[in-house]
């Protein structure tokens, strides 16, 4: 077999199984309203990958929609349980934000998000993750684009962190 082609299956394998864990987690909250994007990056050399636990540091940057300004965020991703058969060179998540009951403040997105995401790389990759989390569970982070440099798959259940900078 080809390795494009088992890579090929194993993207379909773990969508799969994002299509089916996603629903679980988006459930405990409402739609909302979509309040901002949120842009993280990956900080280099800061990755550990222990197969069914990886983690890596993040910067992030919030914009809101309302103009009130932008947030800027450290914390930590990644998969608290599942398989990441990754290196990532570079890595890059940006979230539409949307919230039931938002509190108007600074740093209204810090806090812990749990979800399930997948991801696939050969060179360049993409990937997806749903998160549910923050003040009273009431925010949500819909997947708007993962992209990565890289070679490999993960899948799991994943986690964001997030806290002010």
């Amino acid at each position: 077999m080809k390795v494009g082609n088992i890579l090929s299956g194993m993207i379909l394998v773990l969508m799969a199984v994002l299509l089916v864990t996603v629903p679980a987690y988006a459930g405990n909250s409402t739609a909302g309203t979509k309040i901002g994007i949120l842009t993280c990056n990956a900080v280099p050399e800061s990755g550990l990958n222990l197969l069914i636990h990886s983690t890596v540091d993040v910067e992030c940057k919030f914009e809101s929609t309302d103009g009130s300004g932008v947030e800027h965020y450290v914390g930590e991703t990644g998969i608290g349980f599942g398989i990441d058969l990754k290196y990532d060179r570079t890595k890059q998540l940006v979230f539409a934000v949307f919230a039931a009951d938002v509190v108007k403040g600074n740093h209204k997105l810090a806090g812990k998000y749990g979800g399930a995401g997948a991801s696939a790389s050969l060179g360049v990759g993409v990937g997806a993750q749903v998160l549910v989390g923050g003040s009273n569970k009431s925010i949500s982070l819909q997947p708007v684009i993962e992209g990565s440099t890289g070679v490999g798959v993960s899948a799991g259940l994943t986690y964001l962190f997030l806290q002010a900078k």
